[in-house]
């Protein structure tokens, strides 16, 4: 049997941690002993934040040491106790059948973006439904893979856990995209850092809805089962590791992750990691949201 392409090998890998990080984290709620630290302002780190990284990123460094794989947490990928070491495939991934391009690309050529939790202040408050394990994977500076896994969805064999994932050229698996009606705008947007900007923007889109949750990986996810039409977080605050994932699988479908300029995000090994002019998602119609954005927000932004 042939050996299947770096890329399929290091996303089978990925997407058997993302779902094995998502039990250490719902081990780890059971114990009520999350050991939150304070990393900045509205910045919070659990040891489910901390397990879930080095079980993730000690795992993919020792499979795949030419690959640049870069973490949310500040910790040292070589700190990984042995029990939290997984060499676990998805057999799934392995099968799927790739393009030329997915087979010309080298393990060094590979960006993997972690954030082991997404949405770590809706975790320690207990809104578990927000929390996800993200893994991106970027080639050229661009997204072509994502992972987004949910520890606390409830399936139908009553089981906790799914992952949805995709591959760009290839399909996105684990979840149903439904388009939206056309003429309907929902909105997603942050459920802890309002601002006069953020609301402004919001009431631009000319929303029917607006929901705010947490974690731009469940903000996603609402956006690929079609339960809402834009995602829009109009301020810095998002990295890479939280939109790298999230855009791959957005792409996948159809749709659009720019930010509020209507700008793609790099995701090259020295980038900064930080979004600094937001982030604007939709399946259809990206340049009529775009288009909204007033004129007042484009400026803030200009000041950075």
């Amino acid at each position: 049997m042939a050996v299947a392409p770096i890329l399929l090998r290091m996303v089978a890998s990925s997407v058997s941690l993302a779902a094995s990080a998502g039990q250490h984290i719902r081990r780890i709620m059971k114990t009520g002993h999350l050991e939150v630290i304070d990393k900045g302002i509205n910045d919070p780190q659990t040891e489910a934040d901390r397990v879930a990284q080095q079980h993730i990123i000690g795992s993919l460094i020792r499979q795949y040491p030419k690959a640049t794989i870069i973490g949310e947490e500040d910790l040292d990928p070589n700190d990984i106790s042995p029990e939290l070491f997984s060499s676990d495939s998805s057999e799934d991934v392995l099968k799927l059948k790739c393009h030329e391009k997915i087979h010309s690309i080298k393990e060094e050529d590979v960006v993997v973006w972690v954030d082991p939790l997404d949405g770590t202040r809706e975790f320690a408050q207990g809104f578990t439904d927000h929390v996800t394990v993200l893994i991106g994977f970027a080639f050229e500076g661009k997204p072509i893979a994502g992972i987004i896994h949910q520890p606390y969805y409830k399936n139908s064999e009553s089981r906790l856990g799914r992952t949805l994932y995709g591959i760009v050229g290839i399909g996105t698996y684990g979840f149903t995209y439904t388009t939206p009606p056309n003429d309907r705008c929902i909105v997603i947007s942050t459920k802890s850092r309002i601002s006069q900007v953020i609301t402004d923007s919001i009431n631009a889109m000319k929303p029917d809805k607006v929901l705010h949750v947490g974690g731009a990986g469940y903000k996603t996810v609402l956006l690929l089962e079609g339960a809402a039409d834009v995602y829009l977080y109009a301020s810095k605050g998002t990295k890479k590791w939280d939109t790298c994932a999230c855009e791959a699988l957005v792409e996948t479908i159809g749709g659009k992750l720019t930010d509020v300029f209507g700008n793609h995000m790099q995701y090259h090994k020295t980038v900064e990691h930080i979004n600094e002019f937001g982030v604007l998602a939709t399946m259809q119609n990206h340049d009529r949201y775009v288009s909204r954005i007033p004129i007042s927000v484009r400026n803030t932004f200009s000041k950075i």
